[in-house]
């Protein structure tokens, strides 16, 4: 097995390279694909292992996940971790996913609950601990699940699967990617495996909460954009596997209420990020998608 890595970055600053030095050690190859305007290769360090690749332009996360999938394939690689510039593995826990993979077969209580065929598993992917705060979205009982869709940073999928699937959503541009890849897999038959013992410290924006009248509320605080982005691709995700998962997409479209409440009750620049949260659902109904 053959394993290589791709990592998005957008404007990154030189802390991107401790985040690196956590997971390149599991990995024969690290493309780097960079959506920012300009050649950011002086702050990357040098690595014998690392291949810089510039866009020059916002191409989006999911035409930079496909770029460094189409080279790791086009190099034999088997299998691909994909990687935010912003997350980084707990200690040697990279080597502990991958040596998960490599001795699947030798592992009973994956065999017993996932079945005995390897080639079936489109994804592995660890615990995501947002801002280090692992009661954020709780924290599981069991050594290993399978949630219905996982976040793209720190997954390790296969890329044979990959190729039967289509890849990532070029025109979802950013929110929402990684969820409709997990969907569409799922609805071809694949599964995806989570071990809960292995961590990705992931930083998600900022986390706001405040109180009102007693009462607490939380939120990650994002820009206007990523609003609009979050609004838009929820509704097509719905639309597009409402039959699939029928429960999932109907949770799913209630939280966009919740979500612009909160906006008003916890976020700074709330007549912006409601505009634009507005404008998102008027560009799903025209059926806009790409780049805003």
């Amino acid at each position: 097995m053959k394993f290589a890595g791709v990592v998005v970055l957008y404007n990154p600053s030189k802390k991107i390279n401790d985040n690196i030095q956590s997971y390149i050690k599991g990995i024969e190859k690290l493309y780097i694909v960079d959506n920012s305007s300009k050649d950011n290769s002086e702050i990357i360090c040098r690595h014998n292992k690392i291949e810089y690749i510039p866009n020059f332009d916002n191409l989006g996360i999911a035409t930079a996940l496909n770029i460094g999938a189409k080279r790791a394939i086009e190099d034999k690689f088997d299998y691909l971790l994909t990687m935010d510039q912003d997350s980084k593995f707990n200690n040697n826990d990279i080597l502990k996913l991958t040596n998960m993979i490599k001795k699947y077969y030798d592992n009973r209580d994956l065999i017993e609950q996932f079945g005995n065929d390897l080639s079936k598993i489109g994804l592995f992917t660890p615990l995501h601990v947002i801002n280090n705060d692992k009661k954020i979205l709780g924290e599981p009982n069991e050594k290993y699940d399978s949630p219905l869709n996982v976040m793209t940073s720190g997954n390790i999928i296969n890329l044979d699967i990959y190729q039967k699937i289509g890849g990532f959503r070029d025109d979802f541009f950013i929110d929402c990617v990684d969820f409709d890849y997990c969907m569409k897999m799922r609805k071809l038959g694949y599964n995806l495996i989570r071990n809960n013992d292995i961590i990705l410290n992931h930083e998600l924006g900022n986390y706001v909460t405040k109180k009102f009248f007693g009462k607490t509320y939380s939120t990650f605080e994002h820009n206007h954009i990523r609003r609009y982005y979050i609004i838009r691709n929820r509704h097509y995700l719905c639309k597009m596997y409402w039959n699939d998962f029928n429960e999932y997409c109907r949770l799913e479209k209630k939280c966009s209420l919740k979500e612009l409440k909160l906006v008003w009750l916890c976020e700074k620049h709330k007549i912006k990020k409601s505009w634009y949260m507005l404008k998102g659902y008027i560009d799903y109904k025209k059926g806009k998608k790409g780049k805003i």
